[in-house]
């Protein structure tokens, strides 16, 4: 761990407490790793599973690792629990992860999908608010909606004009979908709270930094259907395409993979959070973007690139039909609508954090599909033997 640390301003970089909620999942287990491992600082880590920061929280081989005495486990479920101010209270810094955001339960469980996104994150703005203390908000890509050029004529050359595709956090607009396509309540929630946050900002002095996570992927993303998660559910993209690459099954085109989308690596986004944990003056009334516009492609060829690069790493060799088109509704149900190109401008994070991604697409997916083949493989072979002898 570095001592005499700097932050961007040549000013040392004091110790503090944070309060993570959501430390347990995808983002927050690798922003635990990195705070452990280089930085002083002290973390409240909150959620209802800890499974993903166990080797940060027990002894490992009977020795103690430096993080433990850092890092408290706190199992709470942050609905109407009267202990999460106290958290708040006790910490310099709060930063809510916390979140339903797995496309497939936009349509199936709107309702929850609302209350996690607004309703249970209001108390987390007040608490801080109220006792004067700094929030890291994570929100989303969705929060843009569709592109303007979306709406365009499909042969217009205006479609090409990063002006009307290019995601800009101080100009573009939040375009969604008509009310009784369910799949926006994710990203309508998402919205509303960025908008209250923003309000306790400008009338209360709340100090806040929204970040706008685009397609972050890496290790320990979501779930496999039966090994590490129900048997029922989609995950997201990446944890559903290993899925079917493990299991040697066809991967799943929704309405033929033609949305266009950009992925960073969990490595390089951690990056850019820890800048903005450590340089508030720089952060602090910012809404950022964090994505890699470089690593942009279709859903199809995502799959196309993951079939390969797993064929590398597991070597097994790709299935004849290693894709199949699938309708919106037979893999969604009715209600689900998606955006057309998600392309962050990166102008705002430059500027204030000097961040840029490192990570190109097919190195992030080659790490990425060694670790869900290492975990994984063998799981899922036992399960499909087990079938089989059924």
């Amino acid at each position: 761990m570095a001592s005499g640390r700097l932050d961007l301003d040549g000013n040392l970089i004091k110790p503090m407490t944070i309060c993570m909620i959501g430390a347990g999942g995808f983002i927050g287990s690798h922003l635990c790793e990195k705070l452990m491992a280089e930085t002083p600082h002290k973390v409240l880590a909150v959620d209802v599973y800890s499974d993903k920061i166990t080797h940060l929280l027990e002894p490992s081989g009977g020795v103690s690792s430096p993080s433990v005495d850092r890092i408290q486990f706190h199992r709470l479920n942050i609905k109407n629990d009267s202990r999460l101010e106290g958290l708040i209270k006790m910490a310099d810094l709060t930063i809510n992860l916390a979140a339903i955001c797995t496309p497939a339960d936009y349509n199936t469980r709107p309702l929850e999908t609302i209350y996690s996104n607004f309703i249970d994150a209001l108390p987390v703005v007040k608490y801080c608010s109220e006792n004067g203390k700094r929030l890291i908000h994570f929100s989303t890509c969705e929060i843009y909606g569709k592109t303007i050029g979306s709406f365009l004529p499909k042969d217009s050359p205006l479609r090409q004009d990063p002006a009307y595709y290019v995601l800009k956090e101080d100009e573009s607009p939040c375009i969604f979908g008509p009310i009784e396509k369910q799949r926006w309540s994710y990203a309508c929630a998402k919205q509303l709270i960025e908008r209250l946050i923003y309000a306790e900002g400008a009338e209360n002095g709340l100090e806040f930094t929204i970040v706008r996570p685009f397609n972050w992927i890496g290790p320990r993303m979501d779930f496999i259907p039966g090994i590490d998660g129900p048997s029922e559910g989609v995950p997201r993209v990446l944890a559903c395409f290993s899925n079917n690459l493990l299991r040697r099954e066809p991967l799943k085109l929704v309405d033929g993979g033609q949305s266009q989308r950009t992925f960073v690596y969990i490595k390089d986004a951690i990056e850019a959070v820890l800048l903005m944990i450590e340089n508030p003056s720089r952060a602090n009334g910012q809404i950022f973007n964090v994505g890699n516009p470089n690593n942009e492609v279709t859903v199809r060829q995502l799959a196309e690139m993951m079939t390969q690069v797993y064929s590398m790493v597991s070597g097994e060799s790709p299935l004849d039909t290693p894709t199949i088109d699938v309708s919106s509704k037979e893999f969604y149900g009715d209600g689900y609508d998606d955006s057309d190109k998600r392309i962050p401008d990166m102008t705002i994070i430059n500027r204030q954090l000097g961040w840029n991604p490192k990570t190109s697409l097919w190195d992030l997916l080659e790490s990425t599909l060694t670790y869900q083949h290492r975990t994984y493989a063998e799981a899922i072979k036992k399960t499909t033997s087990k079938s089989t002898a059924c």
